[in-house]
């Protein structure tokens, strides 16, 4: 199984306008991060957790021949904005493709892009088959997805967890119960936005503390905001098994 980070940074703390700041002006591509997402390639089958705005850029840039599936963590628009651009997979596949969320991800979704949901279809619009996700293992093909409950300040966020592999996203606090759910991964995944405390993201230093809690092999650390620092300054002050992640990782589980 190949996991492949489309993208590592965030909304969060990003300017709305040029900025000169040392990250956002470094020449190390590590910097240059998308919106938080990623793929998941085994066997022929091909999903990606979150379809971002960054969604159609980071799909090109990946050369992404094949979408199978779009799991969503949760509504916020940074993770479901692109949703739209699965067209071009509906052409080229010939048919929709499978959508997994839970119901009040769902709702959202037919508040934001009512036109697919509507009973008259116009022609192009996105074609998309919606599956129901709660607090059980769901299957998408051969892949077992274990849903790992988060919360995000007070809103309920989906991590998942894949053999081995566990991917969390936009986590403040976690449950001893799914606690239980991510130990003995052997890879981590969790955000970690910016060292100043935040209501509602892990700071870097939370971040690290949750890794060396659950203990896994190897954390990276995703959902990044600018205001972390420079991926080359921040990679020097974590210690051993924890990394930044960047836009265009590959891990191989």
């Amino acid at each position: 199984m190949t996991i492949t980070f489309l993208g590592t940074g965030t909304s969060q703390g990003v300017p709305v306008i040029a900025c000169n700041c040392e990250v956002c002006t470094s020449a190390d591509a590590r910097d240059a991060r998308l919106r938080t997402s990623i793929l998941i390639e085994d066997k022929g089958k091909v999903i990606v957790v979150d379809s971002g705005p960054d969604f159609r850029q980071q799909m090109l840039r990946a050369n992404v021949q094949r979408l199978d599936a779009i799991v969503f963590t949760h509504e916020h628009k940074d993770h479901i904005a692109g949703l739209d651009d699965i067209r071009a997979f509906n052409y080229r596949q010939k048919g929709p493709v499978d959508v997994y969320a839970d119901l009040r991800v769902q709702a959202a979704l037919k508040r934001e892009f009512y036109y697919i949901f509507e009973e008259f279809k116009y022609p192009g619009i996105p074609q998309l088959n919606l599956h129901i996700i709660g607090a059980e293992p769901f299957d998408i093909g051969h892949i077992t997805f274990t849903p790992v409950e988060v919360l995000h300040y007070k809103l309920p966020v989906q991590g998942f967890r894949v053999n081995d592999f566990t991917y969390i996203t936009d986590a403040k606090t976690v449950s001893d119960e799914e606690k239980e759910k991510i130990r003995g991964s052997k890879i981590l995944v969790i955000n970690a936005l910016q060292k100043e405390n935040h209501i509602s993201h892990f700071t870097l230093d939370e971040a690290v503390a949750f890794a060396k809690e659950i203990g896994a092999e190897k954390t990276y650390l995703t959902h990044i905001s600018h205001r972390l620092g420079k991926h080359h300054d921040i990679a020097k002050e974590l210690p051993r098994g924890i990394e930044l992640a960047y836009d265009g990782l590959q891990l191989e589980i």
